[in-house]
């Protein structure tokens, strides 16, 4: 039933479903309405510690439209939960302001949002501290950081070593709380019947949603179904299922109807997740050639106290570059703040900003060029466990960069270049991030008319994973995309990982190519004898992922900037920002440049714009929505191209790719710091740069 086609995985194929949502057929989780449904609109905490005394409903309920207002006296019990921030209305304390304590349920919006608002709550408050600082001393050293990294990692001697280094640079970077802030805000439509419960759930992975709701409601994972067919966005928020989706299945639960639940914008800066606050000190020694003799980088993080969330800030440091000795450390403080989660590229994007802000100053310090002390610097091997690296291009990518960006024209000297009243500067950073892959299944099928279906729950948060899973099941299957359908975004489907840490595609290309090999086997094993209902085969590949060899595995990449600073105003803006990955093999040019040239702007963001602001009187973050919490805009990406050079690793996976959603994030907040730096002679240690600490 096959036939012999070119490759597609590499081809610009346009996305699948860009009809569907240019038309407004794809829908999106809000977009779902059952019959007899019902809104609920949460209620938030307005102290930040201490306990619910009781809370009036009186008024609510008088309300025309109103069902039910819940609370921890009438929710229905949830099964107790490892991750504390899931027992949503199941006890009076408050960890944090922002937090949930009751939900007002109606058959109207507006009805329910009047009711939310009606509700007179007693609270019995207690002190909180909600700063994050160096000296806190409630500073502890956790088991573990994110992803299951050792928290700390020791080589040598780095103390004796940065004693004895004739260059030293010793400086601490911070970096603010962040907000991830999708397009399409967290929504769930839940519905109970005899059945058991479906979820219609704006997330990164509804296979992990339905496990986690199953346990929370004490019931078969097959009795619960979560549909997320399009999702507008995640950046890490939607990755782990959170208080909104269970208050959803909570509120349809009491009420016995359907009950839809977006958070509104406001909200999400207490209930989704953030980026923490780092406080990072970050010591290099090195020799006069500034070969690197001793590196030390040490993050301060914050979590709540219902749920410990460590960011891995100093691993990255573990694999970039070459030196004898070598000291990691991470240690967090529990505060009456919401729990921080994934951000894009978490642990690497604040991380690498503190190293190669920290390169930057060393390469002056030594008198070397930016790009020349990173590639002097080039380990042979994984600096941190000595496994041999299943790729490692970033010379290949500092060396491109530097010739495509006109490196080599540069002035050192900072200051020296002004145009008007604009002084211009140049900086570079590295970038890296690890390309993981988790165990998925997928299923492949073949119709007596040769088209060919492959199921898989993986998601598509906006990167093209339905596109470039197509590719990838087309050259498996030997034949063309146009017979290939991918279905996703469904619980009910084989499971799959969820659509995070730049592994989706690895993980989920792996199960799809597996199954339709098992399905081209299944073929050839009956001589090309299809049966009239077709034939179907699957694959599962833990084993496969359990049995890899042992190398280290990361994409790098190299960003370059150039900025315009006022000298009147100390604005500051990128003129040209160019980033250049080593990533594996590219599915889709087309996509793939999408997710580096989203990265990077979001890199930009970070730089220059990005900062929740924490009220330490009442706790809690100032600037609530994108009228105060500044994102880049279109008018702030002048100038910015992203390219890769060929890399081909047989390590990785079948399609031979590395994860792309992230790295493009990492080290371009660096490298406008350090072109900043450049353009002024100032050195900006704590993001974002802020046009006042220019002109102080």
């Amino acid at each position: 039933m096959t036939t012999t086609a070119r490759p597609y995985v590499g081809t610009a194929l346009d996305r699948v479903e860009g009809m569907e949502k240019v038309t407004g057929r794809a829908r999106y989780a809000y977009e779902h309405s059952p019959d007899e449904l019902a809104y609920a609109v949460p209620v938030q905490a307005s102290i930040a510690r201490g306990e619910v005394r009781a809370v009036d409903v009186q008024a609510a309920l008088t309300i025309p439209g109103v069902i039910a207002i819940i609370w921890h006296r009438n929710a229905p019990r949830l099964a107790p939960a490892d991750n504390a921030e899931l027992s949503v209305l199941q006890s009076a304390r408050v960890a944090y302001r922002g937090q949930y304590i009751a939900v007002a349920v109606a058959e109207t919006l507006e009805a329910a949002g009047e009711a939310a608002r009606s509700l007179s709550v007693d609270y019995a408050g207690e002190p909180h501290d909600t700063e994050l600082r160096a000296d806190h001393p409630g500073l502890y050293r956790p088991e573990k950081v994110n992803a299951g990294y050792p928290t700390d990692s020791e080589h040598g001697d780095p103390d004796a070593a940065m004693e004895a280094a004739p260059i030293r640079v010793d400086a601490t970077y911070s970096t603010p709380a962040e907000h991830n802030n999708p397009m399409e805000p967290h929504a769930t439509v839940a519905r109970w019947d005899a059945d058991g419960l479906t979820l219609y759930d704006s997330t990164q992975g509804a296979s992990a949603v339905r496990a986690t709701l199953a346990a929370l409601f004490t019931m078969p994972p097959a009795n619960v179904r979560v549909i997320a067919s399009h999702v507008g966005g995640g950046f890490g928020s939607k990755g782990l299922p959170l208080a909104p989706v269970v208050l959803a299945a909570l509120a349809a639960k009491h009420v016995t109807r359907p009950v839809k639940l977006a958070v509104p914008r406001q909200q999400m800066f207490a209930v989704t997740g953030y980026r923490t606050p780092t406080i990072q000190r970050v010591r290099l020694g090195a020799g006069s050639d500034g070969r690197l003799t001793a590196i030390v980088h040490e993050a301060i993080e914050q979590c709540s106290t219902i749920r410990e969330f460590v960011e891995q800030t100093t691993t990255p440091t573990r694999i970039m570059y070459a030196a004898p000795n070598r000291r990691t450390t991470h240690r967090v403080v529990k505060l009456d703040v919401p729990t921080p989660s994934w951000m894009r590229a978490p642990g690497e994007a604040p991380g690498m900003f503190a190293l190669e802000s920290a390169m930057d100053e060393l390469a002056i310090a030594c008198g070397i060029d930016p790009v020349e002390l990173r590639v002097r610097n080039e380990p042979d091997a994984d600096p941190e466990t000595g496994e041999p690296f299943s790729s490692r291009n970033l010379v290949a990518c500092l060396r491109e960069g530097a010739r495509r960006f006109g490196w080599a024209d540069r002035d050192p000297t900072p200051g020296a270049r002004l145009v008007g009243r604009t002084l211009i500067g140049t900086g570079v950073a590295a970038s890296t991030y690890p390309a993981y892959r988790s165990p998925s299944q997928a299923s492949a099928r073949v119709e007596p008319d040769g088209r060919y279906t492959v199921k898989i729950a993986a998601t598509d948060i906006g990167t093209g994973a339905r596109t470039v899973l197509t590719q990838i099941a087309a050259d498996a299957l030997r034949t063309s995309p146009d017979r290939v359908t991918v279905e996703i975004g469904d619980s009910a489907l084989p499971p799959a990982t969820l659509a995070g840490g730049s592994m989706g595609t690895a993980s989920w290309g792996t199960a799809v190519v597996r199954a339709c090999e098992a399905l081209l086997e299944e073929l050839d094993r009956r001589g090309g004898d299809l049966p009239s209902a077709g034939l179907e085969a699957g694959a599962d590949t833990k084993e496969e992922i359990g049995a890899q060899e042992r190398f280290s595995r990361h994409a790098f990449g190299a960003q370059f900037a150039e900025v315009g600073v006022d000298v009147d105003t100390g604005e500051t803006r990128v003129l040209r920002l160019l980033g250049v990955f080593a990533a594996g093999r590219i599915v889709n040019p087309k996509t793939a440049r999408s997710q580096f040239i989203g990265g990077m702007t979001m890199g930009l963001s970070t730089a220059l714009f990005e900062e929740s602001l924490m009220d330490r009187q009442f706790g809690d973050y100032l600037n609530r929505d994108l009228a105060q919490y500044h994102v880049a805009a279109c008018a702030d990406v002048r100038d910015i191209e992203a390219v890769w050079v060929e890399e081909d690793d047989p390590h990785l996976n079948p399609m031979g790719t590395k994860g792309i959603g992230e790295i493009g994030i990492v080290g371009t907040a660096a490298a406008i710091a350090n072109a900043v730096h450049h353009a002024t002679g100032i050195r900006i240690r704590d993001l974002p740069i802020r046009l006042d600490k220019l002109l102080r």
